[in-house]
Formats: structure tokens, sequence, C-alpha cells
């Protein structure tokens, strides 16, 4: 029998899967609701058998138990441990289940970029005329598309993914960045970033971000082993084995022949949008893995031209009173914070949320001198104030309390107040939003609205 441990998306995809193929599956879900029981009575109606409550053990007969996302330290899969039960994720069973012949994966993980990047690779696939497509987490579970008619699967990776997925073997792999991040799940820097390291084990060649301390690091082994092709990508100019810029363009000095010598350009900066130097490194390991499996530079060039980004990442939302308004809700930490924070020279922070035990200390002494203001929301909003007085003890500060709906409109008309005339009003939470909202899309939208309120009620409007 297997045992599903989270009757999320991927639990529920595994569910059927394995149901269509003749296994006995039990589902186990921790979280009860309306929600939660209209997806178990879709499963029974499969077959599959679906357990409420917090387990402490496996059920009797538990053969394999497919966890997807569950914290390693949970009393099931430490009980599942003890007594010889193997635990994987869904990732690692879509491995276990592709045919021969299966699509290779192009796999990418890292703190912040990697929907973003992933969708750059998708699309500069699609213009080579693969017939590929973006799973894992960034929306459809991998176990769905494994047997599908797909010639090559763009694979998002997260940490939770990686952590229960030994055995998989990318064609490429990428590590984008790597910064502190579900500390609480993980127990310690070191061990989340072993785990995105895992990403490299089995991998052909190897991507990483010759810019980024971590991920260099989890890279180093490989290039001098011989055991995979090690390709680095930067945002300044490109040594032999990288790609990079020269002044305004994107250009490969890896996937060439005699890179000592020669480069190619693949796009130029205009090409990536939105534009910011963190987008700019999205799509050069995008690049990368699609290079890697032989992507020609025109195709790299019309995907970033095809591709679209996703919202709340760096989106404009209005211009009021000459003040942009950009909503970068999906900047759920630090890291991917300072990299929205770098993007504009003169800000008003919109700031807030659960910081999930990372430190922002760091992150507002680099921001200090970009910023005109803060307006602070959420539950570890003092924590943020508290960095703020540390090292940028001269901007103005604002709170705004309570987790109401009107919430977003008293944040928003603080900020326009403290914004002046060429002021970026930025929300760059560097939190989570599940304190206040039912997620970074919510959040954003709540933002949206609000903006959208502010620019009808000012004369002249918005841009």
């Amino acid at each position: 029998m297997i045992c599903v441990a989270g009757l999320g998306v991927s639990g529920v995809a595994v569910a059927r899967t394995m149901a269509g193929r003749g296994e006995k599956v039990v589902v186990l879900e921790g979280r009860d609701g309306e929600r939660a029981r209209a997806t178990a009575a879709e499963l029974t109606a499969l077959g599959v058998e679906v357990r409420f409550g917090e387990p402490a053990e496996p059920p009797a007969g538990t053969s394999l138990i497919v966890t997807t996302g569950w914290p390693p330290h949970h009393p099931l899969l430490a009980a599942a441990a003890a007594a010889g039960i193997e635990v994987i994720g869904e990732v690692e069973l879509a491995w276990r289940l592709r045919p021969e012949g299966a699509a290779p994966w192009l796999a990418l993980t890292g703190t912040n970029g990697k929907t973003t990047a992933v969708r750059m690779l998708t699309s500069m696939l699609l213009a080579a005329g693969h017939r590929a497509l973006a799973v894992g987490n960034v929306g459809t579970p991998v176990v769905e598309a494994v047997t599908g008619p797909s010639d090559v699967l763009a694979v998002e990776l997260s940490s939770f993914q990686l952590h229960r997925a030994p055995g998989i073997a990318p064609y490429a792999a990428a590590v984008l960045n790597v910064a502190p991040d579900h500390l609480d799940w993980h127990g310690s820097m070191e061990e989340y970033a072993r785990v995105k390291g895992e990403i490299f084990a089995r991998a052909a060649t190897v991507v990483h971000n010759a810019d980024d301390e971590w991920a260099a690091r989890l890279a180093a082994p490989y290039g001098s082993t011989g055991v995979a092709r090690s390709v680095g990508f930067t945002l300044g100019v490109p040594r032999p084995g990288q790609l990079g810029v020269v002044e305004d363009l994107l250009v490969d000095r890896a996937f060439v022949a005699e890179p000592e010598r020669n480069a190619e350009e693949l796009a130029s900066l205009a090409d990536v949008r939105p534009f910011a130097p963190h987008n700019v490194a999205n799509a050069l390991a995008a690049a990368a893995l699609a290079r890697a499996y032989g992507v020609p530079a025109a195709a790299v060039r019309q995907g970033l031209l095809d591709f679209v980004p996703d919202p709340h990442r760096i989106a404009h939302v209005a211009r009021v009173a000459e003040v942009d308004y950009v909503d970068d809700s999906k900047a759920t930490n630090p890291h991917a914070a300072a990299a929205s924070l770098a993007a504009y020279p003169s800000i008003v922070w919109v700031a807030g949320g659960q910081l999930k035990g990372a430190d922002v200390g760091e992150l507002v002494r680099r921001a200090a001198p970009r910023l005109r203001g803060a307006v602070l929301l959420g539950a570890d909003r003092e924590r943020i104030r508290e960095a703020l007085a540390r090292h940028a003890g001269n901007v103005p500060v604002v709170e705004v309390a309570g987790q109401d709906t009107g919430v977003m409109d008293r944040v928003v008309t603080e900020a326009a107040r403290l914004a002046a005339p060429g002021d970026t009003v930025l929300l760059a939470p560097a939190g989570a939003s599940l304190d206040m909202f039912a997620g970074y899309p919510a959040r954003g939208e709540a933002f949206a609205r609000a903006v959208h309120r502010l620019a009808e009620g000012h004369d002249g409007g918005a841009a």
C-alpha cells in the first residue's frame, strides 16, 4: 500500500496516478475543511482512501510513503524511518515512473527567480520547436507529465522537493542563487544549501550563478572532476565557459566552438522583460540550460521576446502624481526583496509579513541609500522597524497595524504621503503573506486595488 502525505496539488496528483496504476492508496491530511473534503470525495470515487487528522504512525501495510512538503521532523516520517519504510517525494516518484525514452529534464532551483527562469526556459524551448512543458514547483506536478507527449521538461524544484528526490538525473541542472529561506523547515543554512546542491549530483551539465557565493560553492566540485560539464553565468563580462553580459548584450562563451576566443550573441538587455538585474540573471540561467540542450541563439532571443511574466513580480501597477507603484508581492524573503529594491533608485518601501526566521539587517543596510520612506505591515513588521532604526535611522517609517481588509488602503495612503515625484512605491515584503492574506497573489491584488482607488481619487488619475 502506498501512503501519500498531504492533500495538496502534488499529493492529489500522486494519489490519482498511483490509483490509476492499480495501487492501493491512502492519503493522510492534517487540515480539515470544506475544500479538503470536496477533494477527498473526488479521490474516494477513484478508490483512494483519505484520512483526516494528524498522523503519528504509518497506516498498517504501508510499503512506501510519498510526502509532498512535510518537514523531515514530522512524527509520521520519523516513525516511517524507524520502521524501515521508504519515504520519497512526488518528484522522485515521477522520476521512477518515467517510461523508456522519456523526455529529459532541464531542472533548476534557487531561493528566488525559479518560476520566472523556468518559464523563460520553456519559452526558449518552444521557440526552438520543441514540445516543452514547465512542471514541478511552477504548478503542474511532475508525476502528471512524465508519461505525456512532451519531448523535454523544464522542471522547477524547491528545496522541499529536492530533499526527497535522491535519484533524479537531469540532462542539465541550474542553481540560480541561495540565500536564507525556509530555515525553520531545514534547520540550518548549511542544510538548506546542501539540499539545493543535490540538483547537481547526477546532472550531465551543471549551471551555476558565478556571482552567488553559495551557488558557486555548490558547483565547485564539478568543475574539476570532469564528471559533469560546469557552466557559469554572470552579470559581468563572461570568461570562457560562462554566459554573461557585454555592454548591452547577453553572450555565450560556453556553448560555442573555441570559447577562449569566441562568443555568440544571444539577446539584448532590452529583450529581458521586466528589466531588472536579477531578471537578467534569470534569463542567463534559462539560456544556459537551453543551450545545453542545443537551442540555437535565435530561439533564445525569440523565447525572451515571447515570454510573458507572471503577475506580482516587479509588475508596474500605475503612476499617480508622478510616483510609480510596483507590485513585487512574490518577494517573500529578504533575498528576493533585495533584488527588487536594487532595481529602483528612490523608493518608498512597503514591507512586512512572516519572515520565517530570516534576518533583514543586511537587506536594510544595503537598501538604505535608496529608501525615502517605509510603510510596514504584518506579523513581523517590528523586526523590520528595528533593522531600519539600526541601519537607516533617517528614513521615515510608518507602521500600519491590523489585519482587516482595509489595511492595504491605509498602507498605500501612507506610502503616497511619503513619496515625492520620481519615487517608486515598491511592495517587496521580504516575508510570506499568510499572516494576513490567502497567499502572495492576494496580497499583490490588494495592493493593486488600493493603488487604483488612490488613482481614482486623485486629480489627473493614473498613467
